[in-house]
């Protein structure tokens, strides 16, 4: 009785192995990011995962785990999100609050797990096929899928920021198609490692199978390599600072807790800490200075009221000011620019708005619990998807906090002149991890495209970065500072500006031909040999 008891407890925690060891080396990718930023696991944490889809198709589990793998990842890599926790400075009781956070977080976690799901259910299709075609097929999709979710509003943890701010040098790879050429060097390497496992286990290691494993390990140290040099390659490539083209930025980080949004003690603040960090950015010779998203909680109409804009006509310094802009009823998030004389001359409205922070996703169902978290009550709305951002010092790339996760927002600015990027952002609600998240992402960007970035927080963390990804300077977190940088416009465009992303449609068309093709020759032989 107890041997048969024995079996059966080992019969289950066989049966749960699989699934195990998918949500482990999900977790294992979540770690590459902040606060750990563990980069190098993520040329080996889909390992694990590609094993167990192929292998499945052979065995009884005919549901690979893959929707756990990916439940981990994303949802150890966007843990930050209950940071928002408590919002009962918004009016949220405690226990909402948590109902909340919790089903957002477990929202976009388990909308991970469904994409790992449908890449897993191709995969195990394949499993009787070539291992060349299960690994051009296998990255096709996985970029695809990244490339569909990165085109709707819950957009964040692509594979690619996995490598920033740490490997600089593979990140340069999103020059020539974007984030998703980053993405697809990882998924391509830990393939090759894992078709390198899995021939292993049907040859039984006997020497000749042992030399086509090694075939496998040495392609995917072959591939890791000359990717890393093509990276170098990019990285290595100076970068031309003619004088005329310098532009000294200023940076205030204004360090207002959201909690103080609402109250007439916020604004007084707000007031005091940008206009004395732009007048103190102004007696060292700025160009031009920059404030976070929201620095004045205000209308557009009120801001020539306010002593920042007093102080710009006083010094003559352009300055770009996040306020509220209005649209009939509505209002938007927006970044002004403000000329030496004190008149607005541009505005660029945020047109990706934060899922919860913003909007309310499900509003019918959350709707009566939350409010969003902005100062007015009037609806907020998003700007136009293919605004322009002309400044005193020519076009500019301009991004409103959650904007930095999404490449086409830059590259599109990049392709119509944008020659250099202000990033305007408040992450107050959150946790440490997320602003670092976001500097990795403004990073990418400012390497995608090419061009010098001056990016503005209201706690941290501000930061100016050059084309190649070096951050020159970071402020730190929950602190009230003010740095000025020289940055340099540029009018370079790189093939990912020119050509956006190429390379997922011809990974795609590739793969689709390949398998097209393989079908065909097996139908040819089986009509000659009847």
């Amino acid at each position: 009785m107890q041997k048969k008891q024995s079996k059966k407890q080992g019969e289950r925690l066989t049966a749960l192995l699989p699934y195990l060891i998918a949500l482990a080396s999900g977790i294992l990718m979540g770690l590459t990011v902040a606060p750990v930023g563990a980069w190098l696991l993520a040329w080996i944490a889909i390992v694990p995962l590609w094993v167990l889809v192929v292998t499945s198709a052979k065995g009884k589990n005919k549901f690979p785990p893959a929707f756990l793998w990916g439940i981990g990842y994303h949802g150890v890599a966007l843990s930050w999100i209950t940071g928002i926790h408590p919002m009962t400075w918004l009016g949220v009781p405690w226990l909402p609050s948590l109902a909340i956070t919790l089903f957002c977080w477990g929202f976009i976690s388990v909308l991970g797990g469904v994409f790992l799901a449908i890449w897993a259910a191709v995969m195990v299709r394949l499993a009787g096929q070539k291992p060349w075609l299960r690994l051009l097929i296998g990255t096709a999709v996985w970029c695809g899928l990244e490339s569909l979710w990165s085109a709707g509003p819950l957009w964040w943890s692509s594979l690619a920021y996995t490598q920033s701010p740490h490997n600089l040098v593979i990140v340069h790879l999103g020059q020539l198609s974007g984030p998703n050429t980053v993405t697809a060097a990882i998924v391509a390497v830990n393939g090759l490692i894992a078709e390198a496992y899995i021939n292993r286990q049907d040859t039984k290691m006997s020497f000749a199978p042992l030399r086509f494993v090694n075939k496998y390990l040495a392609s995917a140290t072959g591939l890791l390599i000359t990717l890393h040099l093509i990276g170098f390659i990019l990285y290595s490539r100076p970068i031309a600072q003619p004088p005329e083209a310098a532009l000294k930025v200023g940076i205030v980080q204004g360090n207002i807790p959201n909690r103080l949004l609402r109250s007439s003690e916020g604004f007084r603040r707000a007031q005091e800490n940008y206009t004395n960090g732009y007048l103190t950015l102004a007696d060292q010779g700025v160009d031009a200075v920059l404030t976070p998203e929201g620095a004045l909680p205000i209308f557009q109409r009120n801001l020539l009221e306010t002593a920042l804009v007093a102080a710009v006509k006083e010094k003559g310094v352009v300055a770009w000011i996040g306020a509220f802009g209005e649209r009939g009823d509505s209002y938007t998030i927006s970044l002004f620019t403000f000329n030496s004389k004190g008149e607005i001359v541009s505005r660029y409205d945020k047109s990706k708005l934060v899922p919860l922070g913003e909007y309310i996703p499900f509003e019918g169902i959350l709707g009566g619990l939350i409010q969003r978290l902005s100062p007015l009550e009037a609806h907020q709305v998003p700007g136009s998807a293919n605004q322009l951002f002309d400044t005193p010092f020519g076009r500019a790339i301009a991004s409103i906090c959650y904007e930095s996760a999404f490449p086409e927002q830059f590259r599109r600015q990049a392709a119509a002149g944008g020659q250099f990027i202000v990033s305007s952002s408040n992450d107050a609600h959150y946790t440490a991890s997320m602003p670092f998240q976001h500097h990795a992402q403004d990073i990418m960007r400012a390497i995608e495209s090419d061009r010098w970035s001056a990016r503005a927080t209201n706690t941290g963390y501000s930061a100016f970065i050059d084309p190649h990804g070096r951050t020159l300077w970071m402020s730190g977190y929950n602190t009230y500072e003010t740095h000025a940088e020289t940055i340099y416009r540029r009018q370079t465009k790189t093939l990912y500006v020119r050509w956006g992303d190429w390379l997922t449609p011809l990974l795609l068309i590739s793969s689709g031909g390949a398998w097209l093709g393989i079908r065909g020759i097996k139908k040819f032989s089986n009509v000659g040999n009847p």
